[in-house]
């Protein structure tokens, strides 16, 4: 049995929590290529081509704008990480239990990747597609109308225009990339830690990092479609998923569905490692807190 991510031992409310912190640093850290991956997928103003390279985006944006432009719309995309993977590390822990083969207490990798699959979707639902379409309706908007304050003041104008079903606009899309993401990029994961257990390969930050990074790859190729058509469906307007596929296909042809790969990729690459290593020490960090705690309030109970 391995630790952190696939240890069965790991209270929920500590995978809840360490969830939490992961969520929020790996978010944190990586925004501006989540920015510049943002930017591109949106359609392009016109006679105001958004450049190709992403790479590009970022050195534009913070020459004519600064490094605080290249964060809008991060405090969304933090809360709803703290939230999404505090919500996805606890049911994929808590799922993987009901999945398990019962003799060995491990999963098969088909069941690694439906646990994944079905943690994606219950994020998706609680925290991922509000806090995605506040975010990119920020980055959309401040390119053109530039009539959101904030983060909350975004959230107030759709919900008084829209409703509650203003927040969830791109939710099969985002539900889909959520899904696929956290089946492939958890299920990779636990795989690889199952693999190296095995053969007794030792579990540190170096490895962490690396699988958490191979799990980003794989997931980024299997899913940039989702994320594409996702991120048209919530521009700072919003549009149906059918009429964001249409408009990519318009736009770019088959081809577009793995607009800002490179951008993503490279995220991915670096937001997987930091994300497991971060998880991986928190449950290090919070667990032992958590049995103290629970320890003391024991000894009180029983006096």
């Amino acid at each position: 049995m391995v630790s952190g991510a696939n240890d069965s031992n790991t209270p929920a409310i500590v995978s809840l929590a360490a969830g939490g912190v992961a969520g929020g640093i790996e978010a944190f850290t990586s925004y501006p290529m989540e920015f510049a991956k943002t930017r591109v997928q949106l359609r392009s103003q016109k006679g105001i081509p958004t450049p190709r390279n992403p790479f590009l985006v970022v050195t534009q944006v913070y020459q004519k704008e600064g490094l605080r432009a290249l964060y809008k719309g991060c405090g969304a995309l933090v809360v709803g990480s703290i939230a999404k993977d505090g919500v996805r590390f606890l049911f994929f822990d808590q799922i993987k239990l009901a999945f398990a083969d019962p003799t060995t207490g491990t999963l098969s990798p088909g069941r690694n990747l439906l646990a994944g699959m079905t943690a994606g979707v219950v994020a998706s639902i609680t925290a991922v597609t509000p806090t995605e379409r506040i975010k990119t309706a920020l980055i959309d908007d401040a390119r053109n109308e530039k009539r959101f304050r904030s983060g909350i003041h975004a959230t107030r104008t759709i919900w008084a225009e829209h409703g509650i079903l203003g927040l969830y606009r791109g939710f099969a899309g985002t539900t889909l990339k959520q899904a696929s993401a956290t089946a492939f990029r958890m299920g990779t994961y636990n795989i690889l830690k199952d693999y190296e257990t095995k053969r007794n390969i030792p579990q540190n930050t170096a490895t962490n990092f690396a699988n958490g990074s191979v799990a980003g790859v794989v997931t980024t190729l299997c899913t940039q479609p989702f994320d594409v058509i996702k991120t048209r469906s919530q521009s700072a307007k919003g549009t149906s998923t059918a009429e964001a596929v249409k408009s990519v296909l318009i736009d770019y042809g088959v081809i577009g569905f793995w607009k800002g790969t490179t951008m993503r990729l490279g995220r991915t690459v670096f937001s997987g490692g930091i994300l497991f290593t971060s998880y991986e020490a928190a449950v290090k960090v919070i667990n032992p807190l958590y049995s103290g705690v629970k320890h003391k309030v024991g000894i009180e109970a029983e006096a």
